[in-house]
This record gives C-alpha cells, sequence and structure tokens, in this order.
C-alpha cells in the first residue's frame, strides 16, 4: 500500500470527532420531515472525499449494489480499520458517508458487534430507500465486515 494511499485512509474525516454515527444520529434527529432527512444525507455525501481514479478498479468496486461503488480498507498496527468509499450516485454517497461514520477509526471488534439496523432505524432510513438501495447499503455493511473478518 502506497504512503499516499494511507494517508488518505488515516485522514479520512468521517468517523472522526464530529463526524461519528452519534454526530450523524444528532444531526438527523434535528431534521423533521424525510425531506429534511433527505437533504441531510445529500450534505453527508458532499463530506465524503473522493477516491482518486487510479484507486478504482475492478478489486475496489463492491458487488450487490445497484451505483458503481468502490471501497478502500486498511487496517493499522494498533488494529483499528480505515476505510474511503464512493460512488457516483448522490443518495449512495449520502449513505456511504452514514455507514462510514459509524465504522470508519474503528476496531475489529465494534465493526462487527456495531448494531447497524439499531442504526439506520434511528436515523430512519430504512423505510424511506426503495428495496434496492436498502439491499445496497446492508450489502456495504456486509463487504466492510468482510474485509474485517478474512483479516489475518
Amino acid at each position: 500500500m502506497s504512503n499516499a494511499l494511507r494517508d488518505f485512509l488515516n485522514q479520512h474525516p468521517l468517523g472522526q470527532a464530529n463526524t461519528d454515527s452519534e454526530a450523524i444520529c444528532a444531526r438527523f434527529a434535528r431534521a423533521g420531515a424525510w425531506e429534511e432527512r433527505y437533504r441531510e444525507l445529500i450534505q453527508l455525501g458532499k463530506q465524503l472525499p473522493a477516491i482518486p481514479a487510479e484507486w478504482r478498479g475492478e478489486e475496489q468496486e463492491l458487488p450487490g449494489c445497484e451505483s458503481q461503488v468502490w471501497l478502500l480498507a486498511m487496517q493499522d498496527t494498533d488494529g483499528r480499520w480505515h476505510f474511503a468509499a464512493d460512488s457516483q450516485a448522490r443518495i449512495v454517497r449520502g449513505l456511504l458517508a452514514v455507514v462510514l461514520a459509524a465504522l470508519n477509526h474503528q476496531s475489529a471488534p465494534h465493526i462487527l458487534s456495531f448494531d447497524m439496523e439499531g442504526y439506520f432505524d434511528t436515523l430512519q432510513l430504512a423505510k424511506h430507500l426503495s428495496p434496492s438501495r436498502g439491499n445496497g447499503l446492508r450489502a456495504m455493511v456486509t463487504a466492510i465486515r468482510a474485509r474485517v473478518e478474512s483479516a489475518p
């Protein structure tokens, strides 16, 4: 892994203070109707750093998503996992941001035990997403957890 890629993953803002799952839940709680929550999702997607084209390949592409989605993952020497994800679809970028806020820069036990369904319920996402978007959202989480579980 190149130093540039390592730096990119380590410095990813989502999952850091003020952009973790608690902060996302607070943002969504302040938003009232679904339209406001949808705007929050789009704004979160805009905060998602774009993955440079040279780091987007078939190996990084996630299967099971309606839109193209790329995922980069790295475990550091302290056992924390660092991720970056990207998509060309605005709503998918927002959903990726929500997932990364909960799982990025975390330990394997946290990632594997985090209650994603409860988190999505708190954010009131599942009931407003199409079945294919909901499946894609779960595919993202499954892919992240699979990477963590397959690590030595």
